[in-house]
């Protein structure tokens, strides 16, 4: 992953902890209405991909066990991971775009609503995402992959030869010579990987995302909805289909790209028709960025536009991250798909304690304050959730006291200490376990690995019934913690 240039070391440290007295006169842990659901606690678990369904995208008793765990500790929000809504084969991930997948997603939603007393709210986030391929083998690309055009003969002067024949040139051309030969999109298919883009419009299935994407989101929304989930977030950011929509690097000339009215036509769009599919009691909030971070991306003032026509649009929540593109990845190892989290974008949606002079804690917070205010003085009441290295009590509350925000998440910090909530709503905050921000987690999901946190994933291996990871080295789950 990218680091600054400084690579300044930060340690987490939070000493000053709230006794019960001081929760109860506290902003957080008061009740908060988002569109028709009521919140106990101002609190909120972003989602998370664990790698812990199945390849037919289903509820496993992992998934299960999983949001349970987090349930335990009594958030005033839990988000379930980025879920398809495409039924199409996307690894462990969970799927959501079929019927049955209804039965499975209800029993998460039973699980969180048993495990958390009735206290946590549960929502979902639906994703779409298009195609990405492994980076290939270079000699295999030009052998396999590559389609051979006039523009490969014309360049190397072989008008007459044979496909073969262009394919051995190819193959013995330098690495400069051999850019210079292939386009731009070639070069990067063989170096990176051959990925779908929003503006590949000489795609059919690509032309029609207008029209087929609303049904799609709509669809899955009513599932959810039909499983028992208390609303929806629809995946409005960092790399995939929607937020490449609402990017400045979208140039689609059919009317959803261009300008940025154009431009968050779509997102309007399958908001209005997941609002047509569910019912006025279903709540419907999207989650995008405050600032794509990557040459000619999106940035504040856009995203201070686009809150503005979703609050009009009748969201019932904004919740807000930044970067992580694929527009500045690293280039992948051979056989591994590109990773949107591994370029300075990728670094500004999960900072690590090795930081610059801001430091890795609440660089979110600014920008979402920023949207907010333009956002009330506007008219609209839409609460704003913020999230990005916030771990303690103090940093929370600050925020909410001085109306930055509304919600504030808790995402790696959960996974830290699923019972944050419990133990500082309880008055014992000198037990939570800090996460360090050293982004273990990130790097078991990058390699597509079941997610754990290093702070508990070799705690207690030997004891009766814990979940081992596929390689028997890690829990799967945090150790339980009793308020008794």
């Amino acid at each position: 992953m990218w680091k600054p240039a400084e690579r300044i070391k930060y340690e987490v440290i939070a000493t000053d902890w709230p006794s019960s007295k001081e929760i109860s006169q506290s902003k957080m842990f008061t009740p908060l209405d988002v569109g028709p659901m009521e919140l106990l606690q101002r609190t909120w678990i972003p989602a998370m991909v664990p790698w812990r369904s199945n390849e037919e995208g289903e509820v496993t008793e992992d998934v299960l066990q999983w949001y349970r765990r987090f349930a335990l500790g009594k958030p005033g929000v839990l988000v379930v991971e980025a879920t398809g809504i495409r039924d199409t084969p996307s690894g462990p991930l969970l799927r959501i775009g079929d019927d049955r997948y209804i039965e499975g997603l209800r029993k998460l939603a039973d699980t969180v609503r048993e495990a958390s007393e009735g206290k946590t709210r549960l929502l979902i986030q639906l994703i779409d995402f298009l195609p990405i391929r492994r980076r290939p083998d270079p000699i295999k690309y030009l052998e396999r992959f590559l389609k051979i055009t006039d523009q490969h003969r014309q360049h190397l002067g072989m008008a007459d030869d044979s496909d073969e024949q262009v394919r051995a040139k190819l193959s013995e051309l330098g690495v400069e010579d051999l850019e210079a030969a292939l386009s731009a999109k070639e070069w990067e298919d063989r170096s990176f990987g051959s990925r779908q883009r929003v503006t590949d419009t000489h795609i059919p299935e690509i032309a029609a995302l207008p029209e087929t994407l609303p049904t799609l989101f709509a669809s899955a929304a009513r599932r959810a909805e039909a499983a028992g989930f208390d609303g929806v977030e629809l995946h409005y950011a960092h790399a995939y289909t929607m937020a490449s929509f609402l990017s400045a690097t979208n140039t689609r000339g059919d009317g959803y790209g261009g300008d940025v009215q154009s431009r968050v036509r779509l997102p309007l769009e399958v908001l209005q028709a997941v609002q047509d599919a569910t019912d006025d009691e279903f709540t419907v909030g999207c989650r995008f960025l405050t600032d794509e971070i990557v040459a000619d991306g999106s940035g504040l003032e856009d995203a201070c536009y686009f809150a503005e026509r979703f609050a009009e649009a009748g969201m019932d929540f904004l919740s807000l991250s930044r970067g992580g593109k694929f527009d500045d990845a690293k280039q992948p190892k051979v056989g591994w798909a590109a990773y949107p989290y591994t370029g300075r974008s990728g670094y500004e949606c999960m900072p690590s304690f090795i930081s610059d002079k801001q430091g890795p804690f609440g660089r979110n917070i600014d920008p979402v304050s920023e949207m907010r205010r333009r956002n009330r003085a506007s008219g609209y009441q839409t609460p704003f959730v913020v999230a990005g290295g916030i771990h303690s009590f103090e940093q929370g509350e600050t925020v909410l006291q001085q109306d930055q925000a509304d919600i504030i998440g808790f995402a790696r910090q959960a996974l830290a200490d699923p019972d944050w909530f419990e133990k500082v709503r309880l008055g014992r905050g000198d037990e939570v376990r800090l996460c360090r921000y050293s982004n273990y987690c990130e790097g078991l999901d990058q390699k597509h690995k079941q997610v754990t946190c290093e702070l508990w994933d070799r705690e207690g291996l030997d004891q009766p019934g814990v979940v081992k990871s596929f390689d028997g080295k890690r829990r799967l789950i945090a150790p339980a913690w009793s308020a008794v």
